[in-house]
């Protein structure tokens, strides 16, 4: 048969999808997000091949990570081990998504050029704002031994790009959230009024965190300061002269007060940022759900050397800020440049403006979905890619 066959993108077709855990948790944060996506809203048989379980168990409680293959959300999840694990004992899927440049294995790639029907291969990229995206976005390159072809697929905030993960129910869940419930549940008081700024504080080091703590404990209007226990626990508990600043504890230190939470399963990471009035963020992951929060935030880009984050930094802040006046756009940019090392924090200049904050973060929401959701788009791709198959 040489004709191709029309492909139902919602049909119960398989994706394979490889990921290698290279620093924390957004490499396979974003693939776990993906993956119960395709799994849950496009019906597709997913299986995510990880490297490093412990870490996965984090981000999942129901992951078990002493058992090579297992299932969650009804997704098969395979430590992926060795090289020839994958492709000698598995059948090959249909779509196989190689999540940042991880380079599968030999042996899984010889067994996808013997597939009678050559899978959509798919190398998933790191998400950027930069204009050059959309040139690159879904460009193949054909193997230089094999009769396949990779095309590449990336996240992008602007159009003719890949978008960024959102799943259909997320608008709603955020609209129904019980923010007096989660505060009482989670923190163990009573929400704070709008007299008091609630910040969130997803973070790793940072040396301007000590500045900005200052600022908070000396300024005029109080702060609510709420930090997951991870990377940043250490200065917290430095600045308020503590041992530790494990979840459950709480400080007080003039106009400041702060609480540890609990690092959560991935699914109730958002209700932090929905529960809160300004949230910093870092990596990509968290970065995403906080445009999707619709509220202010602070992103920490995961450094480069030569400073190569730098250029992905500026513009994101180019798309953010578009719609600010300039005085807001001018301390913003101040300011989220100085959270990632290069000038001083100065908070009051920055939240000074945080009515237009405020706007502009639901504004983007709206202007980020028109792209479409990665998922979607990486289904209506791939869907594309297999009906230009030919059968031998």
């Amino acid at each position: 048969m040489s004709a191709s066959h029309t492909i139902n993108a919602s049909t119960d077709l398989a994706c394979d999808i490889f990921c290698a855990v290279v620093d924390n948790f957004g490499d396979i944060g974003v693939c776990w997000r993906l993956a119960r996506q395709l799994r849950a809203e496009h019906g597709w048989r997913v299986r995510v091949f990880v490297d490093d379980l412990k870490v996965f168990h984090a981000l999942c409680p129901d992951v078990d990570a002493s058992l090579a293959r297992q299932e969650a959300a009804g997704v098969v999840i395979e430590h992926w081990r060795e090289p020839m694990h994958a492709g000698d004992t598995l059948e090959i899927a249909d779509v196989v998504i190689e999540a940042f440049a991880c380079e599968i294995p030999h042996a899984y790639i010889t067994a996808m050029a013997r597939r009678e029907r050559k899978p959509a291969w798919i190398n998933l990229e790191y998400l950027s704002g930069e204009d050059w995206v959309a040139d690159f976005h879904m460009r193949p390159s054909p193997h230089p031994r094999y009769p396949l072809e990779k095309s590449f697929f990336f996240p992008g905030l602007g159009a003719g790009t890949g978008g960024v993960i959102k799943e259909r129910n997320l608008d709603a869940a955020r609209t129904q959230f019980d923010a007096a419930a989660w505060w009482r549940a989670r923190v163990g008081i009573e929400r704070p009024d709008r007299a008091k700024t609630v910040v969130s504080l997803f973070a790793y080091e940072n040396p301007a965190v000590d500045a900005l703590l200052a600022q908070w404990r000396d300024g005029d209007a109080p702060i609510v300061l709420l930090v997951p226990e991870g990377r940043i626990s250490g200065a917290i508990a430095r600045f308020f002269g503590l041992e530790g600043f494990a979840a459950g504890a709480s400080a007080r230190a003039g106009g400041l007060e702060a609480h540890a939470l609990g690092f959560v399963e991935q699914p109730r990471f958002d209700e932090l940022l929905w529960a809160a009035d300004i949230n910093f963020v870092r990596g990509e992951d968290s970065f995403v759900r906080a445009q999707w929060a619709a509220k202010p935030f602070v992103w920490y880009i995961y450094p480069q050397t030569d400073d190569a984050h730098v250029p992905k930094l500026d513009a994101a802040l180019d798309h953010y800020t578009a719609g600010l006046a300039p005085a807001a756009r001018d301390d913003m940019t101040r300011f989220w440049h100085a959270w990632n090392g290069n000038g001083a924090p100065d908070w009051a200049a920055f939240w000074a403006h945080r009515m237009a904050l405020e706007a502009r973060a639901v504004q983007w929401a709206e202007e980020l979905a028109r792209i479409g959701d990665l998922a979607g788009n990486l289904v209506a791709h791939a869907k594309a890619r297999l009906e230009s198959r030919p059968e031998t």
